[in-house]
């Protein structure tokens, strides 16, 4: 049942009012706009009839204390008023009435302009909820759509825009990229499944350690991204990257994987390292790349990098004294071990040499055989692939591990069947070394005609990697 208030200071009116509506509404008189005020404190009515003409506060002040009142500001209020007059009408609109009834009372328009005003309310409310209803879908759909599927992280577009809005507003902070060293080598030994559950807790433990106004973000794959806004000091950057080393550190420990994984952090500096989100993430990304060629499993401020940079600068040396500085970073024996990523730029090097001077350059690519074998087994032999590869080829060749299962040789000044000479014994100093039942076959390419050669004796149906 609907509540109605009516205030009136005249007795014989509220009667005749409460008469009118009590077998139709809940109604509640009062005499007076203190009285109203009082009541409505814990009372919400769905409708006020308010009489204009009261002793010291009349309906007109009565009417703006309630519309100066976000709580009670939407209760539909209709004027009592005994002037019929066109300029009493406009004044009793323009101070937020929604009607006006004209006294004295007639019952059946009373309650029928309280009737439209109802269902006007209730239609009002209808179109209030669903236009709330839309608002929260299309918010819904943007915040999806803004989110990273797996993680519940922002994305890079989201990430960019917001940070970009910080540092507009000149919020000082840090940009942290962030990256799973030997991720895949998680996915191609325990799987897929394993691999989503690590980027979960990758996750977790950036948002475990953000402050209410940091931005955090999942770029792709195994590579993250954190606003750290409003830094307290450069030691606290320091402390904030070295708890999310550990905290994933400790999941991975968990979780007995047997890939070395770690977490590497490269630290950027607003406004110290750039001034715009552009410069700031090259700048993270440079500190990343750092961490990256120098152990990984830590972090690296970019600002650091830059210093010794300077001072670098500020030292010039001679090509003579810079050759032979150089020099002395080269141990001087067997082949050149490099990551993936390296060995990657030093063919496409190499590659450039063959296509000028058409020297003779072989890849061989060895893959295990054994596919079912424990990950630790795989892990031990695949060292010691490493280790005949090194022991086993001149300081001119390059090798780098494509994943736990397959490692890449490039052999420069390889002619005829030098490929599989070479092949053949570094498998043969394998052999050697380890004592268990896992092999190696191999594949090679000749790298001046691209031609796949399957002139390996253990040559397996693995992959083979496109270079």
């Amino acid at each position: 049942m609907k509540h109605i208030l009516i205030v009136d200071d005249n007795k014989a009116n509220l009667t005749a009012a409460k008469a009118a509506l009590s077998d139709i509404y809940k109604t509640t008189a009062v005499l007076s706009g203190a009285q109203t005020l009082k009541f409505l404190e814990k009372n919400i009515p769905d409708i006020i009839l308010l009489d204009i003409n009261m002793p010291e506060m009349d309906g007109f002040e009565v009417l703006e204390k309630i519309k100066s009142t976000p709580e009670i500001s939407h209760i539909p209020v209709i004027f009592l008023t005994a002037d019929s007059d066109a300029e009493t009408e406009q004044k009793c609109f323009d101070a937020g009435a929604v009607d006006f009834i004209a006294k004295p009372f007639v019952p059946a328009v009373m309650r029928s302009r309280i009737g439209r005003t109802l269902e006007l309310e209730e239609l009002r409310k209808s179109l209030a909820n669903r236009l709330d209803e839309k608002i929260k879908e299309v918010s819904d759909i943007k915040s999806k759509s803004n989110k990273d599927v797996l993680t519940g992280l922002w994305n890079r577009a989201y990430t960019e825009e917001k940070v970009s809005e910080l540092l507009a507003k000149g919020v000082k902070g840090a940009l942290f990229m962030m990256d799973m060293d030997n991720f895949k080598a998680i996915n191609d030994n325990y799987g897929h499944m394993a691999g989503d559950s690590t980027l979960k807790a990758f996750a977790e433990a950036l948002q475990k350690y953000a402050g209410e106004d940091d931005v955090i973000c999942r770029i792709g794959g195994d590579e993250f991204m954190t606003f750290v806004a409003e830094p307290s000091s450069k030691s606290a950057l320091g402390k904030h990257a070295a708890d999310i080393i550990a905290e994933v550190g400790y999941f991975l420990d968990n979780s007995k994987f047997e890939t070395n994984s770690s977490v590497s952090v490269g630290i950027a500096q607003f406004p110290e390292d750039g001034g715009d989100f552009k410069s700031l993430y090259n700048a993270a990304d440079k500190a990343l790349y750092c961490v990256k060629q120098n152990g990984k499993n830590s972090y690296h401020f970019y600002s650091d990098q830059y210093a010794a940079e300077n001072k670098r600068a500020s030292n010039s040396v001679d090509l003579e004294y810079l050759r032979e500085m150089m020099h002395r970073n080269d141990p001087g024996k067997g082949a050149y071990m490099l990551d993936f990523d390296n060995f990657h730029y030093v063919y496409n090097f190499i590659r450039r040499v063959v296509e000028r001077h058409g020297e003779d350059v072989n890849t061989i690519l060895f893959t295990l055989q054994n596919e079912n074998a424990d990950p630790s087994e795989i892990e031990q032999a695949v060292e010691l692939l490493d280790r005949a590869i090194f022991t086993s080829l001149r300081k001119a060749d390059v090798s780098a591990r494509y994943s736990s299962r397959q490692v890449i040789v490039m052999l420069y000044d390889s002619k005829d069947n030098g490929g599989q000479i070479c092949a053949e014994r570094i498998l043969s100093c394998y052999e050697k070394l380890y004592t268990g039942n896992l092999t190696f076959g191999y594949d090679i390419v000749k790298m001046e005609n691209s031609g796949l050669m399957k002139n390996g004796r253990r040559n397996a149906d693995s992959e083979v990697v496109k270079l």
